[in-house]
């Protein structure tokens, strides 16, 4: 039977892993590397179908995709402080 004190830490670790991968779950979210990763997947898909359903410079016009989500991960912070600022005071 685990005494109050180690039923306290048990609990205690539990909590630091949690939080440790809350942490990095939300570092993943921000990362340069997992936009970049979907800005390329995007840009590959894009590129793929516009070739098969036959478009001229489908390279080209598959920059418009990856680039418009790209640019909404970059935005978007901004967005979210102001709607931060605005909304939970």
């Amino acid at each position: 039977m685990l005494s109050e004190h180690e039923k306290l830490e048990k609990e205690i670790q539990a909590l630091k892993e949690r939080n440790f991968r809350v942490e990095a779950d939300k570092a993943w979210e921000v990362s340069k590397v997992r936009i970049a990763s979907i800005s390329l997947i995007t840009y590959v898909i894009a590129a793929a179908f516009l070739y098969i359903i036959g478009v001229k410079g489908f390279l080209l016009n598959a920059l418009v995709p990856a680039v418009g989500y790209y640019l909404s991960t970059q935005s978007l912070p901004f967005v979210k402080s102001w709607w931060i600022q605005k909304n939970w005071k």
